[in-house]
């Protein structure tokens, strides 16, 4: 009997700078690859949904959960300044500027459009306090195993 099972999991690192542009803080996280990124990633395979586009980081604590269809509360979402794929990995990388997204960052998200959208991953880490004049950059790697 041929028996194959397919998964996706993801990680990401977050990177906080100062105004100065010197790092302030570092985490590794894994996530979470929610039922409607399941989803997303099977209607891909035949080209319906629009691409994931956008990251958001908020202030929500509640882990995350296979239902979760957006983040807790929401701080801000930005354009992803890079999507690539290479073999079955996907890396997606945001940064958020100076006043964007500022306060104690607690979750991240990726999501298919720049209000609302389907939510492929969430994740719930360790605070880190955005000020605003600081800048934070997210990498975030789902690999399909």
């Amino acid at each position: 009997m041929i028996q194959e099972t397919i998964k996706a999991k993801g990680e990401l690192s977050i990177k906080l700078f100062g105004p100065d542009g010197k790092l302030k803080a570092e985490q590794n996280v894994p996530n979470l690859v929610v039922t409607t990124g399941k989803t997303f990633i099977a209607a891909r395979m035949v080209g319906t949904p629009t691409a994931m586009s956008h990251m958001a980081i908020g202030s929500g604590t509640t882990d995350p959960a296979v239902g979760d269809t957006a983040l807790q509360t929401e701080l801000g979402r930005v354009s992803l300044t890079s999507s690539t794929s290479t073999g079955a990995v996907v890396t997606y990388v945001a940064s958020f500027g100076a006043g964007t997204g500022t306060g104690a960052v607690t979750e991240a998200g990726i999501l298919n459009a720049s209000s609302a959208g389907t939510l492929l991953c969430r994740t719930e880490f360790s605070v880190v306090n955005k000020g605003a004049n600081d800048s934070m950059s997210i990498t975030w790697t789902i690999t399909v195993s």
